[in-house]
């Protein structure tokens, strides 16, 4: 086996190598994405029922193999046996939703809109979507992306992470059996197989991962759709009159999935008069959340090595990390503490870069208008939160915030029937609800002439 054929996987408990995989080059992603060619037809073809059908009895066969997808899904992430089985029942849901969703969606009305003329819109399918989903949410993101493609009519070609393809390939064999050969396709592998997909002769790219990541896909991709949702170091303002459990909902937030979520908190904003109450009840909060027991480990060394490397350049007050819990065996694995920063300047690495990990920098600001202008700061503006007891001035400050999701005391609250979807450097595009069906479909205008004979 040569470097350039494998990738070696490592378990993110204990560093250790526990498989390898092969990477995908030209040949087999020609041979995917040809197939998936064919595949496409015949899936399009079926009505939305039919699709429905199929893909409610997959989610129905998924279900039925929890323990397998679990296995899967820390064996990739290291993520406690809890935060898996939730996230496993949100892929589930996630199938199902979309099986309903495709057969319920409207679109624009049909009737004369010209004189003499009935008009109507047909909704269609692209045809091949490119999937490529990143290692903090394997099985779920790949349902966000996949879901409402299918649904819609699309076949897929499916890249899972280089450290994560365990719950991609158990799903695209079950796939198989229940929509069909072909429909979805899984070629795992590392960045250059990414690249060669976007290239392929695929119809659309939808793309979650890092900024840079985005932007080398839109350039490959030239003009055909792409969806990108590319991450958000979110601001999360916390007034003076913030609920008491405003603390432990924000440490929760930030430590879950040990912090490696787009949407998750990672710069809180309070005002001068409230300021050293958050840094202390933060602290406390996150003191309580320990890796290696209400948390897993960062998801691969390079993701350890950015958490060090940023809060060695910080110039924050480190204040009072709890050591990881860690099992007799894991010693040598990536974990590393919840972390809050305090006295952080607005230029600190901290806060222009996304750790992508368990930390909360504070900022104090000396009003609202100062509170809103750092939260819009910086250039991701994908989620952010507000945390107030007065309802109105936190729907002020949640309509200020520049983000394409905003919560007032919660935060990462998310669910099926409610859009997400950045703005700025977070991309665009929109995954959930039912528009993401559009995400993955093209209107055509049909109009005929009436009194024909």
């Amino acid at each position: 086996m040569t470097p350039e054929s494998y990738s070696q996987l490592t378990d993110p408990r204990t560093a250790a190598v526990r498989r390898s995989v092969r990477c995908g080059r030209h040949a087999e992603i020609s041979t995917a994405v040809a197939a998936a060619r064919s595949g496409a037809t015949r899936w399009a073809a079926l009505t939305p029922k039919e699709r429905a059908i199929r893909l409610t009895r997959l989610a129905d066969l998924v279900e039925q193999h929890e323990e397998a997808f679990l296995v899967a899904e820390r064996a990739g992430t290291g993520k406690p046996t809890a935060e898996a089985a939730q996230e496993f029942a949100l892929s589930v849901e996630l199938i199902r939703y979309y099986a309903w969703a495709v057969r319920t969606a409207t679109g624009p009305a049909a009737g004369q809109f010209v004189a003499g003329h009935e008009s109507w819109v047909r909704w269609e399918p692209l045809g091949v979507v490119a999937a490529i989903v990143p290692w903090n949410y394997p099985l779920l993101m790949l349902a966000w992306r996949c879901a409402p493609a299918l649904a819609a009519g699309n076949a897929v070609v499916a890249k899972p992470a280089e450290t994560t393809p365990d719950s991609a390939e158990l799903l695209a064999g079950y796939a198989a059996e229940i929509l069909g050969a072909d429909v979805l396709h899984v070629v795992t592998g590392d960045r250059d197989t990414g690249r060669l997909l976007v290239e392929s002769a695929v119809d659309a790219v939808a793309f979650t991962g890092s900024l840079a990541g985005g932007a080398d896909v839109a350039r490959r991709a030239g003009v055909r759709r792409v969806s990108l949702e590319l991450g958000g170091n979110a601001p999360a303002v916390v007034l003076p009159d913030a609920p008491r459990e405003t603390y432990a909902e924000l440490a929760a937030a930030a430590t879950y999935n040990a912090g490696q979520s787009c949407a998750a908190p990672a710069r809180v904003i309070t005002l001068w008069e409230n300021y050293e109450e958050v840094v202390r009840g933060l602290a406390e909060a996150m003191a309580q959340r320990r890796a290696g027991r209400d948390f897993g480990p960062l998801n691969n060394a390079d993701q350890a090595d950015r958490y060090d490397r940023i809060l060695k350049q910080s110039h924050g007050r480190v204040v009072d990390p709890a050591d990881p819990v860690i099992a007799s065996g894991e010693e040598t694995g990536f974990w590393r503490p919840a972390v809050v920063l305090a006295d952080v300047p607005g230029d600190d690495p901290a806060v222009v870069e996304e750790v992508f990990a368990p930390v909360l920098t504070v900022q104090p600001a000396t009003d609202l208008t100062e509170a809103v202008r750092l939260a819009n700061s910086q250039p991701q503006a994908l989620a952010a939160s507000v945390w107030s007891t007065g309802l109105d001035s936190a729907l002020d400050v949640a309509r200020d915030l520049n983000a394409g999701e905003a919560w007032v005391n919660c935060h990462l609250v998310q669910t099926a029937e409610l859009p997400h979807g950045g703005r700025g450097a977070s991309g665009h595009g929109t995954d959930l609800s039912t528009l993401a069906l559009h995400e993955y479909q093209r209107p055509k205008t049909i109009t005929v002439r009436l009194g024909q004979r």
